[in-house]
């Protein structure tokens, strides 16, 4: 059973000696600048990752058989190298079973219920007044091997929602914001907008593999999520009797345009209101995972409230400021944080 995991290491002295397990994301053998032989292995388990160094390759308390995707125990401390958490690992061995540890604790995944969120899915399509919109999507998640892989499937490698049950999460959280905004802008056509949120990426459960870690497939190398979603959608839309020819257009360039930059690999900008904001509201969902997740893994290392305060992360190529840790509390007789200089507020300069 696994006991300790990679977001509890943070708060280990680098002299504790502590025993886990791990799945094997990638190994190497490197050479120091002394031109002196090290392995490099990257572990990760349901919390993150961990790079990880055996100095001795000769160490006969190493296993020598094992591979990325395999399970292993290992034995060592952490250490700081520049600034970054790293482990000295001083045992290692395959596991024994599979009976050993949970798959499930070695692989990040979504917080949220799955079966909740499937079921939310399947509301928002119930909600559909478009009858061919409604059995578009109604056939393409009634397939069972569609249904497993989306509701297993991470919506990224490593930006966001990168975790096990990421896509399905990443979609109810952009229908939930899509149901939001038709309303306000009458102009839109709904069902087509949460068609576009549905089918956007569903080119991912091709496009990824999980397996071990989070990586993309040869064909996902080769074709990416837009064109495998778009295909998917076609085929679909081809199937049904009598689906409109100008509404499957209108379905293809939502899909085919959600990256909204031809740079950012979208094949056409978004030329009609659905596919605008469809873009903007996949920009945002993501952006805003990747800066609350940041949040969470400081508050899974145990850093106090205070220790948040000012806190800025990297996005993209910019810096975004934690709004509520630079305000303070806004309790009686609290003051605020003394203001800082722009060097020191958007760059965490002293």
């Amino acid at each position: 059973m696994k006991e300790i995991f990679i977001s509890q290491l943070n708060s280990f002295e680098e002299t504790r000696v502590f025993d886990t397990y791990f799945l094997v994301l990638h190994r190497q053998l490197r050479t120091t600048q002394t031109n002196k032989p090290y392995l490099n292995i990257v572990f990760c388990d349901k919390t993150g990752q961990l790079e990880g160094r055996v100095w001795d390759v000769n160490d006969s308390r190493i296993a020598k058989d094992f591979e990325r995707g395999d399970v292993v125990k290992v034995r060592g401390c952490v250490s700081r190298f520049n600034d970054r958490l790293q482990m000295k690992v001083e045992q290692l061995r395959k596991a024994l079973s599979t009976e050993e540890v949970e798959k499930a604790d070695l692989m990040p995944a979504t917080t949220y219920d799955v079966q909740e969120l499937w079921q939310k899915l399947l509301g928002f399509i119930d909600s559909f007044t478009d009858p061919h919109l409604k059995l578009l999507v109604g056939n393409i998640f009634n397939n069972l091997q569609i249904a497993s892989a989306f509701r297993e499937a991470p919506a990224a490698k490593q930006l966001h929602h990168a975790y096990l049950g990421g896509l399905l999460e990443h979609v109810i959280s952009l229908l939930t914001l899509a149901d939001r905004v038709a309303p306000h802008y009458p102009i839109l056509h709904r069902d087509l907008l949460l068609t576009g949120v549905m089918l956007h990426d569903i080119g991912k459960i091709q496009e990824l593999s999980w397996d071990v870690g989070f990586e993309y497939t040869t064909e996902g190398i080769l074709l990416g999520h837009i064109q495998m979603g778009a295909s998917l959608a076609e085929k679909t839309m081809d199937a049904i009797p009598d689906f409109p020819p100008r509404l499957k257009t209108l379905v293809l360039h939502v899909i085919l345009s959600h990256h909204g930059k031809l740079e950012f690999g979208s094949p056409k900008l978004p030329m009609i209101p659905e596919a605008l904001v469809l873009n903007f509201l996949d920009d945002l969902d993501a952006k805003m995972q990747a800066v609350q997740g940041e949040f969470d893994k400081c508050a899974r290392e145990g850093k106090a409230p205070d220790e948040l305060t000012g806190k800025v992360w990297a996005l993209d190529q910019r810096q975004l400021l934690n709004t509520r840790g630079w305000l303070g509390p806004a309790e009686p007789g609290k003051t605020e944080p003394e203001d800082q200089s722009q060097t020191e507020l958007f760059f965490g300069l002293k």
